[in-house]
């Protein structure tokens, strides 16, 4: 069934609550472990009902955020979806604390449960109407972004949009541009500080209520992580410090004299080569051509899962006003079915982001039917965005398909781009660290620390007088920052993996697929470590392990 077509249903809260309320005392109630199995399934047949009403609102609330009803029921979604989340943590509770709790371990997997006893940390009764009021925070500035036009040479764009002229071959087109973005952004930033100000006011209060110092501990149990914690990733945050930033600067170096630049400047930063970045050499149609080609001949699974995609029509690309301006992919429960949103621009992004997100998809794809995939997908973010990561680099043997004689320029400007983006993504990490250990900074001292950090992540910015820009306000367009604090990260870690991948493709591509296709169908089957173990990768949370990773990935670039 194409997703366009798929009949949305409401969810009336009362009728919910007391569905859950019945499963949760019958787990309570049951006599032995397979009662408990029982009433299980009548759980995961509830969160099935529900998962696919509220990812179809969010879809097409995200395909179009000024649409009446899906935005009523994208405010409805934010008031309920605490009080859900709380029947789902009482539910946990009642299995964690199952008599019969060993025996179910055995049946269904230790990861599961250590995912409930995380998810219990995060939630409880006391946060419900903080939750409601975080909730409609987020949305306020996701329809603020969406709705900014940015008006260039005559046309009124959005941020995506805009984000296309970052990577011309024409340098002063790419500063106009950037002079646009930080002009437009400058006339919303009171906005932007005053709902970042409440966001992070509302997480300390939450945090606290619950027991914890700050914000962070907090954010870290919200991104259910199970295997690691803030102290491991400041371990990675320093490894990069020392072994990829001084790369990176070097690289940056060596960019500017190709480039014939003085001064390396912030609209520099998304050109890599003289000519521009590679553009791909068709439209959407053809995109999506070449797109079913490729996953036709990389493997049986992948060729089933782009017929699913296409036949479907489980993408929406363009970009236009009024639309959510990032990139996501989320899962229909209902029909197994994985939705692409992406916002094509006529840059090579449109291909990085159509690969990037079929990995996703890809994944959710072979675990739709994985006894775990449902309570906690495909385990932690760092896993989620490896498989994500790593299908593009599995693409570079087609890639003549999207880029013609440009493909081997395209394979040399991913890769130094992969590696060039770690800083600003750890940076990222950084700040918000800073930023929730220091709750009641004003503004103006967020925005210097953004820039301090800069300073060390990024030696090589330079905002030619941009004023908000230089203000420190760049961060401000980092969409994750507001939605989903402590994300980040997962991609630098991710990215790591997916070189790690892209150096076993070079000796043993069979090989290779196996890791990445066990990785992609494990579904929360075994903790992040384990993972890492079974495909044959390192854990870059270690100290020395993120110089080890990279070598081969210097060399090729000859640094």
């Amino acid at each position: 069934m194409k997703v366009s077509e798929m009949p949305y249903e409401h969810i009336p809260f009362d009728e919910f609550e007391k569905s859950a309320i019945e499963v949760i005392n019958g787990v309570k109630n049951s006599k032995n472990a397979d009662e408990v199995l029982e009433w299980r399934e009548k759980y995961r047949e509830l969160v099935i009902r529900y998962s696919t009403a509220m990812n179809l609102s969010y879809i097409r609330y995200s395909c179009n955020t000024a649409d009446e009803f899906y935005v009523k029921e994208n405010d409805y979604f934010d008031e309920i979806g605490p009080q859900v989340g709380n029947l789902m943590n009482m539910y946990n509770d009642a299995l964690l604390n199952s008599p019969f709790r060993a025996e179910l371990e055995e049946k269904l997997s230790p990861v599961l449960f250590k995912h409930m006893e995380v998810q219990a940390k995060a939630m409880s009764p006391e946060i419900i109407e903080d939750m409601i009021e975080e909730n409609k925070i987020v949305s306020e500035y996701s329809k603020l972004m969406a709705s900014m036009e940015f008006e260039f040479r005559g046309e009124k764009l959005s941020r995506a949009a805009l984000a296309g002229y970052f990577k011309s071959d024409d340098r002063e087109t790419r500063k106009e541009a950037y002079t646009v973005l930080g002009t437009v952004m400058n006339g919303y930033t009171e906005q932007l500080d005053d709902i970042y100000d409440r966001l992070v006011k509302v997480r300390t209060k939450m945090a606290q209520k619950l027991g914890y110092k700050n914000f962070v501990e907090l954010g870290y149990y919200r991104m259910e992580r199970v295997c690691y914690d803030k102290n491991d990733v400041e371990t990675f945050r320093k490894n990069v410090l020392e072994s990829i930033v001084p790369v990176v600067a070097k690289l940056r170096s060596e960019n500017a004299k190709d480039l014939g630049i003085d001064k390396y400047m912030i609209y520099d930063n998304d050109v890599i080569i003289p000519g521009g970045d590679p553009r791909p050499s068709g439209n959407k149609e053809d995109i999506f051509n070449a797109a079913k080609e490729m996953y036709h001949a990389m493997s049986d699974e992948s060729a089933a899962f782009i017929d699913l995609m296409l036949e479907n029509e489980a993408f929406d690309v363009e970009s236009r006003k009024n639309k959510w301006g990032g990139g996501y992919c989320t899962e229909i429960a209902k029909y197994k079915q994985p939705f692409i949103l992406a916002n094509f621009n006529g840059s090579a992004d449109d291909v990085d982001v159509m690969t990037h997100e079929a990995g996703h998809a890809f994944n959710a794809f072979l675990i739709a039917d994985n006894k775990f995939a449902l309570e906690i997908g495909c385990g932690g973010m760092e896993t989620a965005e490896t498989h994500s990561m790593s299908m593009e680099f599995w693409t570079f043997p087609w890639l003549e398909s999207f880029f013609g004689d440009k493909a081997e320029e395209y394979r040399k400007n991913h890769i130094a781009n992969a590696i060039m983006r770690i800083p600003y993504r750890v940076g990222i990490d950084e700040f918000q660290h800073r930023i929730y250990q220091n709750p009641d900074m004003t503004p103006m001292e967020r925005k210097a620390v953004w820039r301090e950090i800069e300073s060390t992540y990024m030696p090589w910015r330079t905002y030619d007088g941009n004023e908000f820009l230089e203000q420190g306000g760049y961060w401000m367009q980092n969409q994750h920052i507001f939605l989903y604090p402590f994300y980040f990260i997962d991609y630098a870690i991710a990215q790591l993996a997916a070189f790690e991948f892209y150096t076993q493709m070079r000796i043993d591509r069979k090989a290779a697929w196996d890791n990445y296709y066990k990785l992609c169908q494990a579904g929360g089957s075994a903790g992040y470590f384990q993972l890492l173990e079974r495909c044959n990768l390192h854990n870059v949370l270690q100290e020395d392990s993120v110089k080890k990773v990279l070598s081969p990935i210097f060399e090729e670039l000859g640094v």
